[in-house]
C-alpha cells in the first residue's frame, strides 16, 4: 500500500516525560498537533490531556518536585532562544518566567524543595553564558545572577541539600570541564583536571553530595561510568565502556538507584540497578523495551519506577514506565501511526564499508594523507520490493559532525522506502559512538577524509545486486548539508542528485556569521579563521562549484541561528551560474531544521517531486 508524505509526517512521537510529585501522572511532549506541545496523562492507556496550545514548538517540560505545576520551554520560529513558562496544572494558567526574547536560556532543573530553579543564559553577553537562580513565583528579569561565565556553560543539577550547582563548561565537543558552584558564597570550584580533549557529561549528584557520577573518557578511548570525588578529585571507574561508549546515567540522589545506557553499534543496552557502595552496583533485571534505542530516564518518587522513551527503525517513539526491580515495562502513551500499519515499517541492516580516506592525488596540499584503512559503519535499508539493479538509493548523511545515525524511527525515511528507494545512513569518520580516536579522524585538515568515506560507501552500494548505480542521491542536513555539497563537488560523477538542508556552503562565511555563542566550539572542530582561513576556503564547496554536475535542491530556515541562511543563498546562486538545475526553498518561520507540520509537508513533498524529476 502506498501512502503520501503527509501520512508519514503524521506518524506521531511522544517523548520527554516527567513524573509529577506524587508519581501518579506524567507530563510529556507530543506532536499530534502541528508542533510539539505539553500533554499530561493519569495512567497507562488513558486519553491524554493537552495542556499547551501554541503555534511554536515546546522544547521541554519539567514537573515541580513538590507542587502541581510545570515549567516548559518554547522558542519562536526555530530561533533557539528558549524562554521559560510556568503552567499551573490545576487551572491551566500559564505565566512567563523569562522575558528576554533576544537571549537563550538553558534549563538547569528544580531545587528539591521546588522553590527555585536554575538556568544558564547569554542575556548579559550574547557570546557567553552566565548562571542564574530564580524563585518559582518570580518572573521577567527577577532572576539572580550567581555566576558570570566567560564561555559555553550549562548546568547539571542541584546538590541534595540545594546549596550547590554542577556547572558544565564546553570548550569544544570533546573538551569539557566540570565545576561546582556554591550558591551562598558564589565560589566556583574546578573539579576536573587541566587536560584538553576529555569529555565529562551526564552528571548526577551522589546521594551524600560528596561526589558526582558521570560519564567520561578521561584516560580512555570510549566513555565509561565514573565517580568523581569532590575532595580528592579522583575519578574511579564504576562501569567500563570497553569497546563501546556508556552514553549517559540517571541517578536518584535519595535512593542511589540508577540507570545507565551503553551505545553498542548504535543500539541501546540499558542497565538498571542500585549503588551498594561508591563504585559497585546491584543490578536489577534488564527492562523489557521495544525497538532498539531508548533514553530520557525520569525517576518517580522513591525511584520505584521510571519513565523512558523507546523507539526503533519500525517503532515510533512512545513513553514507557518501567518497574525498577522487575524490569517490567508498560507503555503509557499511544502515539498514532496515521493509519499506516506498523508492520509495514522497514528495519535496517547494520553493515560495514572499508575506506582509506583521501588518496594522495586528491589530497593536494590539504594536509597529511591518511594511510589507515578503516571500517565505516552504516545502516542500510531496502524497500519491500527491490528489483535487481533497479533500486535507487538515498545516502542520508548525519550532521554534527560529532553525531551518530542510530536505528531510530524516521517517518521521512519510511516514506522513501515506501516509494521504492533504499536508504543508506553512514557513520563516517568523525561520528560519535565509536571511540574518541574515530571521532577525531576528520578534525581540521582531515576533513575531506570523511567525504571520501561517503565515496567508499557509494562504491559499496554500486556493487550491491539490488542497487541502480546511476540513481544514487546525496541528502543531509546541517553539517550533513556540507557533506552533500562536498560530495557533489569532490566526486561529481557518483551522484544523480543532491539535497542540501540547512547546510554549510562556505566555512569562512559560516564561522563569521554563526552565533557568537558557538563560534569557538565550531572552530575547535573545523579550524579557526585566524589560523586556517586558507584551508577552510579551499575545502568549501562554494569554491569548488565548477565541479558540480548533479541537480541540487537547497532548503533552509530564515531564522537559523547556527547555519545562517546566507549559506543556502550563496550556494544556490553560484550553482545556477554554473548551469546546474537548482531548486531553492526558504521558510521564513523556521530555524535550523523544520518543526512546523505544514512546513515539513511542503519541504518533503517538494523533495519527493524533485527526486521524481531527476532520479
Amino acid at each position: 500500500m502506498s501512502y503520501d508524505i503527509e501520512r508519514y509526517l503524521n506518524v506521531r512521537k511522544a517523548y520527554g516525560a516527567s513524573f509529577d510529585s506524587e508519581g501518579e501522572r506524567l507530563a510529556f511532549l507530543l506532536d499530534i498537533v502541528r508542533v510539539p506541545q505539553v500533554w499530561t496523562l493519569d495512567e497507562a492507556g488513558a486519553w491524554p490531556e493537552q495542556r499547551t496550545f501554541y503555534d511554536e514548538r515546546v522544547t521541554f517540560v519539567s514537573w515541580s518536585p513538590e507542587r502541581d505545576e510545570l515549567v516548559f520551554g518554547m522558542d519562536e520560529g526555530g530561533d533557539e532562544r528558549t524562554q521559560f513558562f510556568r503552567l499551573d496544572a490545576a487551572d491551566g494558567t500559564v505565566s512567563a518566567l523569562t522575558e528576554t526574547p533576544e537571549s537563550k536560556h538553558r534549563w538547569g532543573g528544580w531545587s528539591h524543595d521546588g522553590e527555585r530553579f536554575a538556568f544558564a543564559s547569554n542575556r548579559r553577553n550574547e557570546a557567553v553564558f552566565d548562571v542564574y537562580v530564580q524563585a518559582r513565583d518570580e518572573a521577567g528579569d527577577d532572576a539572580t545572577l550567581v555566576h558570570e561565565g566567560d564561555g559555553w556553560l550549562s548546568l547539571g543539577g542541584w546538590s541534595p541539600d540545594d546549596d550547590r550547582l554542577i556547572v558544565y563548561e564546553a570548550h569544544s565537543s570533546f573538551d569539557h570541564d566540570l565545576h561546582v558552584l556554591d550558591l551562598e558564597s558564589c565560589d566556583l570550584t574546578h573539579l576536573t583536571p587541566e587536560t584538553d580533549d576529555v569529555r565529562y557529561r551526564s552528571t548526577e549528584w551522589a546521594p551524600d553530595g560528596d561526589a558526582l557520577y558521570l560519564v567520561t573518557d578521561e584516560g580512555s578511548d570510549t566513555l565509561y561510568l565514573a565517580r568523581l570525588d569532590h575532595d580528592t578529585r579522583e575519578i574511579d571507574v564504576v562501569e567500563d565502556g570497553g569497546q563501546w561508549n556508556v552514553d549517559g546515567v540517571a541517578l536518584d540522589d535519595e535512593t542511589g538507584r540508577l540507570a545507565y545506557s551503553r551505545n553498542v553499534d548504535g543500539y541501546t543496552e540499558l542497565t538498571v540497578g542500585e549503588l551498594v557502595n561508591e563504585t559497585d552496583i546491584d543490578e536489577f533485571p534488564d527492562p523489557d523495551l521495544p525497538g532498539g534505542v531508548c533514553g530520557g530516564v525520569d525517576f518517580g518518587p522513591d525511584a520505584e519506577r521510571f519513565a523512558i522513551t523507546a523507539n526503533g527503525d519500525a517503532t515510533n517513539p512512545n513513553v514507557y514506565v518501567v518497574d525498577v526491580e522487575t524490569g517490567e515495562a508498560e507503555r503509557w502513551t499511544d502515539a498514532p501511526t496515521a493509519g499506516i500499519p506498523r508492520e509495514s515499517f522497514r528495519e535496517s541492516e547494520l553493515v560495514r564499508v572499508e575506506s582509506s580516506g583521501v588518496d594522495g592525488s586528491r589530497q593536494s596540499d590539504r594536509g597529511p594523507v591518511t594511510d589507515e584503512t578503516l571500517e565505516v559503519p552504516g545502516f542500510f535499508t531496502l524497500p519491500e520490493v527491490a528489483d535487481a539493479g533497479e533500486t535507487p538509493v538515498v545516502v542520508d548523511i548525519h550532521g554534527g559532525p560529532a553525531s551518530q545515525r542510530r536505528p531510530s524511527f524516521n517517518g521521512v525515511k519510511q516514506y522513501f522506502l515506501n516509494r521504492g528507494y533504499a536508504v543508506f545512513e553512514p557513520n563516517v569518520r568523525g561520528s560519535s559512538g565509536y571511540g574518541r580516536e574515530y571521532t577525531h579522524l576528520d578534525d581540521v585538515h582531515k576533513r575531506m577524509d570523511s567525504v571520501a568515506d561517503v565515496k567508499a560507501c557509494v562504491e559499496w552500494l554500486c556493487d550491491h545486486p539490488a542497487v541502480d548505480p546511476d540513481r544514487i542521491v546525496a541528502k543531509g542536513g546541517s553539517y550533513g548539508g556540507f557533506m552533500v555539497l562536498a560530495c557533489l563537488t569532490e566526486y561529481p560523477d557518483l551522484w544523480a542528485a543532491g539535497v542540501d538542508i540547512v547546510g554549510i556552503a562556505n566555512f569562512v562565511t559560516f564561522l563569521e556569521n554563526t552565533g557568537d555563542w558557538r563560534r569557538e566550539l565550531r572552530e575547535a572542530e573545523y579550524g579557526s579563521l585566524d589560523d586556517d582561513r586558507e584551508f577552510l576556503a579551499e575545502i568549501s564547496p562554494i569554491n569548488n562549484i565548477e565541479n558540480i554536475e548533479a541537480p541540487l535542491f537547497v532548503l533552509h530556515g530564515e531564522n537559523d541561528p547556527r547555519v545562517p541562511v546566507g549559506e543556502a543563498e550563496q550556494i544556490a546562486d553560484r550553482a545556477v551560474d554554473q548551469g546546474v538545475p537548482v531548486r531553492t526553498l526558504i521558510f521564513e518561520d523556521e530555524g535550523h531544521g523544520f518543526t512546523k507540520l505544514e512546513n515539513r509537508i511542503e519541504a518533503y513533498s517538494a523533495i519527493a517531486d524533485f527526486l521524481d524529476e531527476h532520479v
